[in-house]
């Protein structure tokens, strides 16, 4: 949970690339929920890479440029599923020092 007068990495970037922040303590809030299925499906996506990805790699024969492809996927997903830990391991560690 977010913590009055903390704000909350949200799960997408805003202009630029640069991260975007939510400042709220009301995990009910549309932002919120929007914010906490967009890191579901971004997590389901990185696990759906990951399973094709282990396939695709022992594949000898798979097109260099599909190769290319799925290794530009997974670094997204990487990118996302970064910033979903980063959100929440912020958010743990506020609760935590709050005694939450």
């Amino acid at each position: 949970m977010t913590m009055p007068n903390e704000l909350r990495l949200l799960p997408w970037a805003g202009q630029d690339g640069r991260p975007c922040y939510l400042s709220t303590s009301d995990r009910g809030g549309y932002v919120s929920r929007l914010a906490d299925n967009t890191e579901a499906v971004q997590l389901d996506t990185a696990a759906e890479l990951l399973q094709n990805a282990s396939e695709s790699f022992t594949d000898w024969d798979l097109d260099p440029d599909e190769m290319r492809r799925l290794t530009k996927e997974l670094a997204g997903a990487l990118r996302d599923v970064l910033r979903v830990a980063t959100s929440r391991g912020h958010q743990v560690t506020a609760s935590e020092s709050h005694g939450v």
